[in-house]
């Protein structure tokens, strides 16, 4: 987060590390998430997933440093691997991105993979009045997220990255379903 954060990066700013490294004091970022906003106002849609975007490409832009694990096999950006709607707190400074566990080395395109596998398969719970209409904005933000990059190369990173969250132990069985029916379905597309 030190290292974004010299780089202009929107991310929490670390007021101590503790315990050999393993407990952070973060500065207090008040708002809320992104996906809250959504909740509750939908007709802003449009204006979160080009902000949400807009994260994605800042982040891109900053080289990774040496001591940064490569992922999926190549590139030298900095990556998140969790950069979605519930991570991202629209505070009065402006958006801020926090949960840094999962970043990384690797290529934009397989970051935004990952957000889009995220999104476009995570359960949606609330019954099923509340999961189709939720379905049907989720494929409408997620269409939206997608116009601001080049689908193909994120195409082309869909299955390596699918493959490895779908070994995450936190991913429900049907999550995981629907990741696979996801990445199927659009590897026949490139």
């Amino acid at each position: 987060m030190r290292y974004v954060a010299r780089h202009g990066y929107p991310a929490p700013r670390v007021e101590d590390v503790r315990a050999n490294g393993s407990e952070l004091v973060m500065e207090r970022i008040d708002g809320p998430t992104m996906l809250e906003v959504l909740s509750k106002r939908p007709w802003t849609l449009r204006r979160n997933a080009g902000r949400l975007a807009m994260l994605h490409h800042r982040l891109h832009e900053i080289s990774a440093p040496d001591w940064l694990e490569r992922v999926f096999g190549g590139g030298d950006r900095v990556i998140h691997l969790d950069l979605h709607p519930l991570n991202v707190i629209l505070s009065p400074q402006g958006p801020r991105l926090i949960d840094w566990t999962n970043a990384g080395c690797g290529t934009g395109p397989a970051d935004v993979a990952l957000t889009w596998l995220l999104m476009a398969t995570a359960d949606i719970p609330g019954g099923a009045m509340r999961g189709t209409v939720g379905s049907v904005f989720r494929t409408m933000f997620v269409r939206s997220f997608l116009g601001h990059f080049e689908i193909d190369a994120v195409r082309t990173a869909l299955p390596a990255v699918g493959m490895w969250k779908c070994e995450d132990r936190n991913m429900r069985p049907a999550e995981v379903a629907a990741m696979r029916q996801l990445v199927a379905a659009e590897s026949s597309q490139r």
